[in-house]
């Protein structure tokens, strides 16, 4: 697909529903006693995943255009599933899924697509198995027996907030507490919503104690806008001159909004305005403006806050002024592609001045840009990153995988052919 540029981005968009809470909603609307009603789902490929999971363990969920209503069965109202779960190219559902699946009194076997069975389960299923989970396999296909479990004391060796609410999951399940020291904060959401719901779970700094659950209560769910979606119309407007984006009702929760701290430092000129709770969630809207940027340096305690917006501040690092560094990033090697080589390999096409780390990048910006054929690895955020990027390269730039965003947005392109004014369209 050839990438159409456009001269200046002004305008208003309203992204779509936060993947990692849509995916929790569903999870834990299904161990609920009663009835959960979420709206603003996030309805991409992911999150219908999930969604097919719990149907095919006996868990009745109806879709319209406005809500997902899932009937709860309660913590152990779960059934063997019939087939295989297929998790397609959902790291999150298989990741979580395993807490789950761990504690319950049957056997179940889940995979996913080929990038999911290169995706490595051992950061889940090793700690699990210190709870006494049965599961074989470190790659899908995960075959695994349900086994009554036990509470640890783990210490956390990376950041990971799916690893954290896998062995939170299986806690609830578990004889006795479950405590989770993190080396660095992840994001949060399972500890609000869980608490919310009346699980047994406190959190004191990085650590989070988990108490056997016998029920969880079902509740409204109100999904806001992904901030990992916002990320590409946040850089958008900071990079693209005479622009002002806004978008809105965006979570701004604190253990996601790394890349706001990032590009504020890098000189993007952002205002957050309307600052709301909505379902335990902060919720506002951001506005941003045409700004010029500077390279800074990305480490530390920083990186889980934003790890998934890395391919697209890559993209802003590429067009600001001096050098740029991401470091303490080994994460990215195990997202749906490696990508610390996939931005190198991709950003050095078109002339970006670029070295693999690692555990990172050295980025040299400022330079001028041009047009490449882009690979997108079936990497949705790449190849979000990617079209942001090319906007500001001379020359034609295409995505040989256009369709891949359809994993977490799937109107990304007509939202960003919205903005377009007195462009090239």
């Amino acid at each position: 697909m050839e990438i159409i540029k456009i001269k200046s981005a002004n305008g208003v968009v309203t992204v779509p529903g936060d993947k990692s809470v849509s995916h929790r909603a569903v999870m834990f609307g299904a161990l609920a006693d009663g009835v959960t009603r979420i709206s603003g789902f996030l309805k991409s490929a992911d999150c219908i995943s999930t969604i097919n999971c719990f149907r095919d363990m006996g868990i009745e969920i109806k879709m319209t255009d406005d809500v997902i209503t899932v009937y709860g069965k309660g913590m152990n109202g779960l059934t063997k599933p019939k087939n295989t779960l297929y998790t397609g190219n959902s790291g999150t559902t298989t990741r979580l899924l395993c807490g789950i699946l761990a504690a319950q009194p049957f056997d179940s076997e889940m995979t996913g697509d080929a990038s999911i069975c290169k995706r490595p389960m051992g950061r889940v299923t090793k700690p699990l198995s210190l709870m006494g989970a049965d599961i074989e396999n470190e790659y899908c296909p995960l075959r695994i027996h349900g086994k009554p479990l036990s509470g640890i004391e783990y210490d956390m060796p990376v950041a990971s907030a799916q690893v954290k609410t896998a062995l939170i999951l299986a806690g609830l399940y578990a004889d006795g507490k479950t405590i989770i020291h993190e080396c660095e904060k992840s994001r949060d959401h399972t500890e609000l919503m869980l608490a919310a719901m009346g699980a047994d779970i406190k959190t004191d700094g990085l650590t989070v104690t988990v108490g056997t659950t016998s029920s969880l209560s079902a509740r409204d769910i109100s999904v806001p806008g992904d901030i990992s979606s916002a990320a590409f119309f946040i850089v958008l407007g900071a990079i693209i001159p005479n622009s002002e984006i806004t978008i809105k009702n965006v979570g701004i929760n604190p253990t996601r909004t790394g890349i706001i701290d990032v590009l504020s430092e890098m000189g993007a000129d952002i205002k957050i305005i309307n600052e709301r709770i909505s379902t335990g969630e902060q919720v506002a809207d951001i506005i941003v403006k045409s700004s010029r940027l500077k390279g800074v340096t990305i480490s530390g305690a920083i990186i889980p806050r934003l790890i998934d917006e890395l391919p697209v501040i890559a993209a802003a690092a590429a067009i600001a002024d001096g050098q740029t560094i991401i470091k303490d990033a080994a994460e990215l090697k195990v997202k749906e592609t490696n990508r610390i080589k996939a931005i190198t390999d991709e950003f050095l096409k078109c002339g970006i001045d670029i070295t693999e780390t690692d555990d990172g990048m050295i980025i040299n910006g400022g330079k001028p840009i041009c047009g490449a054929e882009f690979t997108t690895y079936g990497d949705h955020r790449m190849a979000m990153s990617l079209a942001v990027l090319a906007q500001l390269a001379d020359g034609t730039s295409t995505l040989d995988d256009a369709d891949c965003v359809n994993i977490s947005y799937p109107d990304f392109f007509s939202d960003l052919y919205s903005l377009s004014l007195n462009s090239s369209l």
